[in-house]
């Protein structure tokens, strides 16, 4: 029985070559995808970068609480993003922390206080009536739209189909000035037939509407939805009562600029809204709107209007914070209160509008909870700082090992720049694929770390000499020491992570970056020691410098205090006595 155990110790003392060959790949494949994909350096945090960092909670209104679930805060986080990007801001990060917080990095270089105001108002979203557009930067034209159908018995949806050309409708105009008369007659036309070119009004009324008229012209003409400030700032200080100008991508890439009547329909007015795939018709991807009573009542109204209407002016614009997110048309009213919205859409599309028009029913305003701004100057003596004491304590560590286990400390420092390569890697790596920024309690977290993994190789060595003292042979010693030293590194490294899982979970803000770094820490801690740390050991003491003991080796057994081996004596045979004999 012996015999077996013995050829397997061997076998697996032969092969530690495999552990340090997959290693040696990871870190490998790990680096080259860095480099791929661009991100060579971890992202900085805020405090580390500088800028402004806003944590925002989601509060619901009494006996709403539910509306506060994942769904609605990833929806809260997509509109955010918009209003961030819309302002020019390049690298802002919005993202979710725990179950009600919203954290809003925006970088420095940005007016923080505009900034505060876009992302902590609730979203604002309309129905209007579309009275002119065109192509950002070109000439108004105009192109049918999908047509659309309503329901043909009362138990189907009724539709709306969004344009499928990048250019919506309209007749090309030969000069600026027949494009203002173009204009100023779809103003009077009004597609929704509220007003009519022959209605009565006073003298006052109709010099009134003629000044908007015109101002409303001049803000279309000036336009220009290439650019991302004057699309920020697109119907600014409109009422829902008053037409506006807005803008809206059609395709990606592809801008249009509207005119749109005041708003018929509200956000609120929308009960619920969700993407399906239509199987049965044959449409694909689709948007299902349900409406409250009361937003039944307008949206059948405003689509028999439309429905009587030329293109463009028989679409509707679904306007979220004054940004044109989809514009379908209609050819009959749709009074079931159910519509369903079909045409060029993907999963992705679909979802992404059905989580726009769910929003603006939603019953969620934010509150800050903090505001953080830091200066880049500011931000570099602090991470300056950090480095500065994350490379003190790694010198103190490491003159430690060199002190108290001479060569041996070679191990552990090779094993600890193993460790910092795949910590620096994967932290280069999850910035873009997680958002993850490197912030100072971060740093902290990577600091504490080298004493974690410095605490490991101690347990191990400690061990091995524990073997030596007994009187064994450095090889043996070797493998006999790791089964306790892993078990004990194990339950250490087990214990640490918990407490940084507790503490990622538990906590909002900078104080998870700590908890993140500590629990990545942890894990490739072990990663290290048993793909690493083990195997190479094992290889050096096959070698004679650690074999024979040598005294800088720090496995010398002299002084280690090792016993003499243990072998069975026996005791010398004296004289035979005559008398016995």
């Amino acid at each position: 029985m012996a015999a077996p155990k013995k050829g397997r110790s061997a076998g697996a003392q032969s092969r530690p070559g495999r552990s340090l060959a997959l290693i040696l790949i990871a870190i490998v494949a790990l680096t080259g995808g860095m480099f791929l994909s661009g991100h060579t350096t971890p992202r900085l945090g805020i405090d580390l970068a500088g800028g402004t960092s806003i944590t925002l909670r989601a509060e619901a209104e009494p006996g709403q609480e539910s509306a506060i679930n994942k769904t609605n805060m990833d929806t809260a986080v997509e509109i955010m993003e918009r209003r961030v990007n819309g302002l020019g801001v390049s690298e802002a990060e919005v993202q979710t922390q725990g179950d009600k917080n919203i954290i809003v990095n925006i970088p420095k270089g940005t007016n923080s206080k505009e900034a505060r105001d876009q992302v902590g108002t609730t979203a604002k979203l309309y129905f209007r009536p579309v009275i002119a557009t065109e192509a950002a930067g070109a000439a108004a034209t105009t192109s049918p739209s999908p047509s659309a159908s309503s329901s043909a018995t009362d138990k189907a949806t009724d539709k709306a189909t969004p344009s499928s050309s990048p250019s919506v409708t309209g007749t090309p105009s030969a000069s600026a000035t027949s494009q203002g008369r173009a204009v100023t007659d779809a103003l009077k036309a009004d597609p929704t037939g509220s007003a009519s070119p022959g209605s009565s009004a006073s003298p006052s009324a109709s010099a009134s509407g003629a000044a908007d008229t015109g101002k409303l012209e001049a803000q279309y003409a000036a336009l220009d939805c290439t650019d991302k400030t004057a699309r920020a700032k697109a119907g600014d200080g409109a009422k829902p009562a008053e037409p506006t100008v807005a803008c809206g991508q059609s395709t990606p890439g592809q801008w249009q600029k509207y005119i749109l009547g005041p708003a018929e329909v509200d956000g609120t007015d929308v009960a619920e809204a969700e993407a399906a795939f239509a199987t049965t018709t044959g449409a694909g991807w689709t948007v299902n709107m349900k409406f409250t009573g009361e937003g039944r009542k307008k949206f059948g109204e405003i689509t028999g209007k439309l429905a009587q209407n030329q293109p463009p002016q028989n679409q509707f614009a679904i306007v979220l914070d004054n940004e044109v997110v989809s514009d379908p048309r209609v050819s009959q009213a749709l009074t079931g209160g159910n519509a369903e919205i079909s045409g060029n859409f993907d999963q992705e599309s679909a979802q992404s509008l059905a989580n726009m028009l769910s929003y603006g029913a939603l019953p969620l305003s934010f509150s800050e909870d903090s505001v953080t701004t830091v200066t880049a100057a500011l931000g570099g003596e602090q991470l300056k700082a950090g480095l500065i004491a994350g490379a003190i304590g790694l010198a103190l560590v490491i003159l430690y090992l060199v002190a108290y286990y001479r060569g041996l400390s070679l191990v552990a420092i090779a094993s600890l720049l193993v460790s910092a390569a795949l910590t620096y890697v994967i932290m280069s790596l999850l910035g873009p694929a997680i958002g993850f920024a490197l912030n100072l309690p971060a740093v902290c977290g990577a600091i504490v770390a080298i004493g974690i993994t410095a605490d490991s190789f101690i347990v191990y060595f400690e061990r091995v000499r524990d073997e030596i003292r007994e009187g064994r042979s450095l090889r043996p010693a070797v493998e006999r020491a790791w089964p306790r030293a892993r078990r004990t590194i194990l339950v250490s490294d087990f214990v640490s992570f918990l407490a940084a899982a507790v503490l990622f979970v538990v906590t909002v803000g900078k104080v998870q970056g700590f908890a993140f770094t500590l629990g990545l820490t942890t894990v490739l801690d072990v990663v290290v020691v048993f793909l690493f740390t083990k195997p190479l050991l094992t290889l050096l003491a096959r070698t004679k410098f650690f074999a024979s003991g040598h005294p800088w080796s720090g496995l010398d057994p002299t002084r280690l205090g090792a016993k003499p081996p243990l072998r069975r004596t026996r005791r010398p045979a004296g004289p035979v006595d005559p008398k016995e004999a």
